[in-house]
């Protein structure tokens, strides 16, 4: 049985402990609920398809909306929320690609998701799978990461058209981000570039429809670069 949007803090709440992260999970809520209710081409029976979409939780600090959402469409059984961080738990507290159904990677260190989409999204295109999209979540203090930097520049040299990222922006960045925002760091390497509200889902699922059209004319085709969406939420403080 799935459930909807207005259950997910319910099912947020069967999960305890300190490292819960309530914060850093619920900045990213509405964001994974549009991608997986509305966007990503997954599903429980999809999770080992070659052509299936593929989404990467970078910000793998605070994953307790992710098992959520991940509960709520049917990738793992309810019961496991409640045995969350524990030493038998499947449900740690960052996600294990080894032990949830549908997890793509395992996080740990901030800054390691984005690299891993480049070159997820690489390997796709090598293997002549053009249809399927790599999705990448990330926080704006993550971007601090020098990995990064080269992440960001080598995909925009590229064009990767398969790649989006999706920046949660709570403006925890060290040193913020100047003229520009965010959006200036990517846009200068040759990708395109969005800034939504993360609480709106229409627009949330607007920017996602938008960027996934971008990789209709193909890697090495007309130029078509990857893209940004960069979703603002309440500040962390």
């Amino acid at each position: 049985m799935t459930r909807t949007y207005a259950e997910l803090p319910g099912l947020m709440t069967l999960m305890t402990g300190d490292e819960k992260h309530g914060p850093s999970a619920t900045s990213t809520l509405d964001v994974l609920w549009v991608l997986y209710d509305q966007v990503l081409r997954v599903s429980p029976d999809t999770v080992d398809d070659p052509g299936r979409d593929r989404f990467l939780l970078s910000k793998g600090h605070g994953p307790a909306a992710y098992y959520a959402v991940l509960a709520a469409k049917g990738f793992l059984p309810e019961s496991w929320l409640t045995d969350f961080g524990s030493a038998s738990s499947r449900l740690g507290y960052h996600p294990d690609r080894n032990l949830i159904p549908g997890v793509e990677i395992a996080s740990g260190s901030l800054g390691h998701g984005l690299p891993l989409g480049v070159g997820l999204a690489h390997g796709l295109i090598a293997r002549g799978l053009s249809a399927p999209r790599v999705y990448v979540l990330v926080g704006d203090a993550e971007l601090d990461e020098g990995s990064n930097s080269e992440a960001i520049v080598y995909a925009g040299a590229v064009g990767l058209p398969n790649l989006t990222v999706v920046a949660v922006d709570n403006r925890s960045s060290s040193y913020g981000w100047g003229p520009g925002g965010i959006e200036a760091h990517f846009t200068v390497s040759g990708w395109s570039a969005v800034r939504v509200s993360g609480r709106d889902h229409a627009a949330l699922a607007s920017a996602f429809r938008v960027t996934s059209a971008g990789a209709a004319s193909g890697f090495g085709g007309s130029w078509v670069g990857p893209q940004l969406v960069v979703a603002t939420v309440e500040g962390k403080g």
